[in-house]
């Protein structure tokens, strides 16, 4: 049984472009760039090469001078920008997964019921880090090296799955339904980070039906929750691709990113 394709996101999370990318060289002379596209380039091209520096070398081994290295910035600019190695990680991480995480409700609300909304939003989430290496290596392992703040940021991103099981079915079982998604999440965050850990990052739309069965049969059961992982899902179409001039960037928003340092204890959005 195969499954229509969502529409196929263009993604542009941090670590997918070289930092010292040509097309992100800064302008000189009458045409050159304002203060404010200055100031933009150059923080998309630091965390562009924090997520590549911290999944080469991990983040303990990872100087901010490898990090201004990778992306072609100076050191000064990068502390005029970021608090530190660990504030700028922070904002790598929650500006890659309020990507993802838009992607997958873009898919997840093509669904034409739950289960198969859920599969179509698990199916985007695996193909995007199987195309983005660095930032699942540098987001969902490295995370815990940076200590409180990367704990933090790993269960603030666990809550926000959450809302995908708004519309699960509740079952008459002697556990609490939130404990469920609690657990539903967690398991198959677990998951995911082991494959990622193991180095099976690009395997990753493999990993489908079990994450399918795993989250979907506390709430359908296992003979119902068996059938949706069944189902064949092409991946393809949301397989993270380069920018092309007539391709637009799916961003978090419309404007350009603009950077405000981050207080690691802000409410989960």
């Amino acid at each position: 049984m195969k499954e229509t394709p969502p529409p196929g996101p263009l993604l542009l999370l941090p670590g997918t472009r070289p930092g010292r990318d040509p097309e992100r060289s800064i302008r000189r002379g009458p045409r050159r760039a304002s203060p404010e596209e200055v100031a933009a380039t150059q923080r998309e091209r630091l965390l562009d090469g924090l997520v590549r520096t911290v999944a080469d070398k991990g983040y303990a081994r990872a100087r901010v001078s490898d990090i201004c290295a990778a992306a072609g910035v100076t050191r000064p600019v990068f502390y005029e920008l970021f608090d530190g190695k660990e504030d700028a990680f922070v904002v790598a991480h929650r500006h890659g997964t309020d990507l993802l995480l838009r992607a997958m409700r873009e898919s997840f609300a093509g669904g034409p019921d739950w289960p198969a909304a859920m599969r179509r939003g698990l199916a985007t989430m695996l193909a995007i880090l199987a195309s983005a290496p660095a930032f699942a290596v540098t987001a969902v392992v490295e995370a815990d090296a940076v200590g409180p703040a990367g704990r933090h940021e790993r269960d603030r991103l666990l809550a926000r799955f959450h809302p995908f099981f708004a519309d699960a079915p509740t079952r008459p079982l002697p556990v609490p339904h939130d404990e469920l998604v609690a657990c539903a999440v967690g398991g198959a965050y677990t998951a995911l980070h082991r494959w990622v850990d193991e180095g099976r990052t690009r395997e990753l739309p493999e990993l489908l039906p079990t994450l399918t069965y795993y989250v979907l049969a506390p709430f359908l059961g296992v003979a119902a929750a068996a059938q949706v992982a069944a189902v064949e899902t092409p991946v393809a179409h949301v397989a993270l691709r380069c920018a092309t001039p007539d391709r637009p960037v799916i961003d978090a928003t419309s404007t350009p990113f603009i950077h405000k340092r981050v207080d690691p204890a802000a409410t989960p959005g």
